[in-house]
């Protein structure tokens, strides 16, 4: 939730954590957003818009002005990256039509270019284009706004596309080695394949430090040392299939927008997946 950020009130509850918050939400408030007391990273909210819209509907432009009013805001100095407006590669996405718990995708027909009467393109070269535009953006964002740290991101489905991606910032004179951190999209739902363990791998033995999107526990039990970070919204959703935290019962029907499930939650993850062998054995 946008408002911890901020609230003082939770200061000592988050010591040390890093918020992942979604340009989406913070666009909703119509004043402008307080001082960050934690550092933070900003999604872009690419998935949804493609889900939505089947395409972007802020320009580049629009993305940089939008981005430099919440660092303004919040403070530059605590951000530890933005994400760019990256096209995601999972089929759903591209071809669109009915996901899961019923949520519709529009597809990106109409972004690629193609008119209702022409066939659906090979998946391989729809992906192709996603990443075109994906990196595409990528150069747009950071000549515009050098100052915001805006991550690149690869994005594909099988290794060799992922590996496509990457000969495409290398063609733009991007090394993504040499860069702090680099998103990996579109594993969201393939995450616990061993295709995916693989792509991680792969990158991470040529020195990328990898962000993973939406990697839940069974990806992380597979991967997490070859990761830098990642960010999961599996807490929230949790949350909501399980009985409120005692205590709770009357402030809530469910914890899915509780700090405290929150943070039970993310030290947790911490002490199962990122905590070496050595110190879980002298704990």
């Amino acid at each position: 939730m946008t408002n911890w950020l901020w609230d003082a009130r939770l200061r000592a509850l988050f010591g040390g954590v890093t918020f992942f918050v979604s340009r989406v939400r913070l666009a909703q408030r119509k004043s402008p957003v307080p001082q960050a007391l934690h550092p933070y990273c900003i999604d872009s909210g690419g998935f949804t818009e493609l889900q939505r819209r089947g395409r972007w509907t802020l320009t580049a432009e629009q993305y940089v002005a939008e981005i430099r009013r919440y660092l303004d805001g919040l403070g530059p100095d605590l951000c530890r990256w933005v994400a760019p407006q990256d096209w995601m590669c999972e089929d759903i996405v591209i071809r669109g039509g009915a996901g899961a718990r019923g949520a519709v995708f529009h597809g990106t027909r109409q972004a690629r270019g193609l008119q209702p009467d022409e066939a659906e393109e090979d998946l391989t070269m729809a992906v192709r284009i996603h990443q075109r535009l994906t990196v595409k953006n990528y150069l747009e964002l950071t000549a515009m706004a050098p100052e915001v740290p805006f991550i690149a991101v690869l994005q594909g489905n099988t290794l060799a596309d992922y590996q496509a991606c990457d000969e495409m910032y290398a063609a733009a004179g991007i090394d993504l080695s040499q860069l702090p951190v680099v998103g990996l999209g579109s594993v969201c739902r393939r995450q616990a394949t061993s295709e995916i363990r693989e792509i991680v791998e792969h990158f991470a033995g040529k020195g990328y430090r990898l962000h993973g999107f939406g990697v839940k526990t069974l990806g992380l039990a597979q991967y997490a040392g070859d990761l830098t970070s990642a960010d999961s919204m599996a807490w929230s959703e949790d949350a909501r299939r399980s009985a409120p935290l005692p205590g709770h019962e009357t402030r809530h029907i469910n914890c899915a927008n509780c700090p405290d499930w929150a943070i039970r939650w993310h030290q947790r993850i911490v002490a199962q997946h990122l905590t070496p062998a050595d110190v879980k054995e002298a704990a």
